[in-house]
């Protein structure tokens, strides 16, 4: 009897009451938010930020380099013509940084030969007998030094030979000591990594393949058009010649339907 009781005191639940759903706002919980993408362009200005960045700490950070040239003219005798000069200035030029000519300018440049041949480069002009010594260094003397150290020891080896060559080396110039460094200052490295960024990032952007947009990114389902109609007149013909379940199937409309 208290069983029954029991029952008969409990409410019969409301049919008509739905119910609550998991993402409702009267939950009390909190709906997700949406982060937008970022645009298909930002790799071009990453990439320009980068090379600015990179290019202004390599300006800062590396030590400023100098650079002092001296000049050396091949001055033929009276018996020699002036092409023949142009000719063996070229061939002087070629031997400006060879180990003869450094070993006699080691002693006076007060470096290693090794070294010595790292930091200076000759250069000529076809269209002159004249012959550019450039001597680099960290430091603005050690700069003009290397360049007259090998500037003379060239003059001295080729004069031993004016004789048979009919063709002498006189200096021209000397080098003097720098007051502005060669090496590009931090602005203007900055700018290169700017301009070095930006086109590699707009080179990414060209290159990357494009994307299949999606229908439900927007896109609408292709649309049905005239021609899709023979189509399907066709296949609803072909699909009504065929048997219902159960019938046998004779080898004509099979190969009708074939």
């Amino acid at each position: 009897m208290s069983d029954t009781a029991a029952k008969k005191s409990e409410k019969p639940e409301n049919p008509d009451r739905k119910p609550e759903r998991k993402g409702d706002h009267r939950s009390g919980k909190r709906p997700r938010r949406r982060f937008t993408r970022p645009p298909v362009w930002w790799p071009l200005p990453a990439c320009a930020v980068l090379g600015l960045a990179a290019g202004g700490a390599y300006g800062v950070l590396k030590a400023p380099e100098y650079a002092a040239t001296s000049y050396v003219v091949a001055v033929p005798d009276d018996t020699t013509e002036p092409a023949t000069a142009l000719g063996f200035a070229q061939a002087y030029a070629r031997i400006a940084t060879s180990s003869s000519t450094l070993a006699y300018a080691q002693p006076r440049a007060g470096i290693t030969a090794r070294q010595l041949r790292t930091q200076v480069r000759a250069e000529t002009s076809p269209e002159s007998p004249m012959i550019a010594i450039t001597g680099t260094s960290k430091s603005p003397a050690e700069a003009a030094d290397i360049a007259n150290a090998v500037a003379d020891a060239l003059s001295l080896s080729s004069n031993q030979a004016a004789k048979n060559t009919g063709v002498q080396l006189l200096l021209f110039n000397q080098a003097v000591a720098p007051t502005d460094p060669a090496s590009p200052s931090a602005a203007i490295s900055g700018a290169v990594g700017l301009c070095a960024g930006g086109l590699l990032g707009g080179l990414w952007l060209l290159a990357r393949p494009g994307r299949a947009r999606r229908p439900e990114e927007g896109g609408a389902a292709p649309a049905a058009g005239p021609a899709a109609e023979p189509v399907a007149e066709r296949v609803a013909e072909e699909y009504a010649t065929l048997p219902a379940q159960g019938e046998p199937v004779s080898a004509k409309e099979k190969e009708s339907v074939r």
